[in-house]
């Protein structure tokens, strides 16, 4: 009887050990779901990658240029929801306009600020190296200033950069930095 018990008891633990393993190789197959930002990432890169494949003739990774990037920014354009009046309209200026009219819907320059924000990041993380980030170029950066500041002026509310919150520690005589305690 107690040897029955005994391989019983063996045959259990060399499956629960398997069950642990199996359990533990899944865990690695699956690693834990991506946050919101980094889900967002992934599809932006995804995306560019496949915008890049599609030109003709298709361009690489490693050919992508400031220039590429502006001409996504543009491509996306005809996605936008936003409303962004054009001179000659008569809500130009208005940042709540009566009505209706023919101005085209445009992405909203916050919404194109995050995107190469992820681009710029997600560069980086698949290999490429910051120097020749297309994401980080001047060209990049002066148009999506070109396009915040047109967009203000299209609604009549002008952009106002926010102010950085600045360190309460006052710096002492001897330059040291910590809370002056009034008595």
């Amino acid at each position: 009887m107690m040897s029955i018990n005994k391989g019983k008891e063996i045959a259990e633990g060399s499956s629960r050990s398997t069950a642990v393993a199996v359990a533990a190789a899944a865990d690695q197959q699956n690693p834990p779901p991506l946050s919101r930002y980094e889900s967002q990432k992934r599809r932006d890169w995804n995306t560019f990658g496949q915008y890049l494949r599609n030109q003709r003739p298709p361009v690489g990774l490693s050919q992508c240029n400031s220039n590429h990037v502006l001409d996504f920014l543009r491509y996306l354009d005809q996605f936008g929801k936003t409303k962004v009046h054009l001179q000659g309209c008569v809500f130009f200026g208005q940042p709540e306009p009566p009505g209706p009219c023919t101005c085209p819907l445009r992405q909203a320059w916050g919404s194109l600020d995050a995107l190469i924000g992820r681009l710029r990041a997600a560069y980086e993380e698949n290999g490429g190296l910051p120097e020749t980030n297309p994401f980080a170029s001047g060209a990049i950066r002066i148009s999506l200033r070109e396009v915040r500041d047109s967009q203000a002026k299209a609604r009549g509310i002008p952009y106002k950069k926010k102010k950085k919150k600045r360190n309460p520690l006052k710096s002492n005589e001897d330059g040291s930095s910590f809370p002056i305690q009034q008595s």
